[in-house]
């Protein structure tokens, strides 16, 4: 952790106010009858035909919902046999995705001691209004930065200076990031923010209490 004082909190969305996100990912494997070693190769496939990974790109904004599904559908039909039923991909996902009540109480309560609040999210464009259901956004957050609306995405350094630019401009030493995933902490990390990697709450509320002084 940074010797700085902590101003700004900035959290992930999926997988630590949430949930984690694998049990949405094994619901669609579940219930679509795709494993998710087929969906990766899927994925690698339209990656090498268009030069571009498919999700990045959806998660950016630059591909839409239904064009996703279709590319998907396209490059799995050959190795399952037949056209994959996708249409229900996000209602199957948000299904299995709950809120994780004692973060979110924890981000309110670092929101009453005066901490400056950011929520930064590689997200789907089509799903915001899915997802900004599931908690009080606005509540706790001062400003919301979606992958999907501004064109990057984490871990590109450009998102995160945008999320700093957003909130105010704090120091990146002042800013506590929290996310589940280790490449997108490193990215912090490397800008001078402090970072707590989620793993579960017994593991990560103690650590964000700490950094925060709570």
């Amino acid at each position: 952790m940074s010797e700085a004082t902590i101003t700004t909190v900035i959290s992930d969305f999926g997988g630590v106010l949430t949930t984690p996100l694998v049990q949405s990912f094994a619901a669609v494997q579940d219930q679509t009858g795709i494993p998710f070693e087929k969906l990766g190769q899927a994925m690698a496939t339209i990656q090498k035909q268009d030069g571009k990974h498919p999700l990045f790109e959806l998660e950016k904004g630059n591909l839409s919902e239904a064009d996703f599904l279709a590319k998907i559908g396209d490059a799995l039909e050959p190795a399952l046999g037949h056209r994959p039923q996708l249409h229900r991909f996000r209602e199957i996902y948000f299904e299995a995705l709950d809120p994780n009540q004692p973060m979110i109480g924890l981000m309110r309560e670092a929101k009453k001691r005066g901490f400056r609040m950011g929520l930064l999210t590689n997200n789907v464009r089509e799903w915001e209004p899915l997802w900004r259901s599931m908690l009080p956004v606005d509540e706790i957050f001062e400003v919301v930065v979606d992958s999907g609306f501004v064109g990057c995405r984490k871990p590109d350094r450009e998102i995160y200076e945008l999320t700093l630019e957003r909130i105010g401009g704090p120091p990146a030493e002042e800013c506590l990031f929290i996310d589940d995933t280790d490449v997108n902490c490193d990215a912090a990390w490397a800008l001078g923010m402090s970072a707590v990697q989620y793993r579960h709450n017994e593991q990560a509320i103690p650590e964000i209490r700490e950094a925060l002084q709570l």
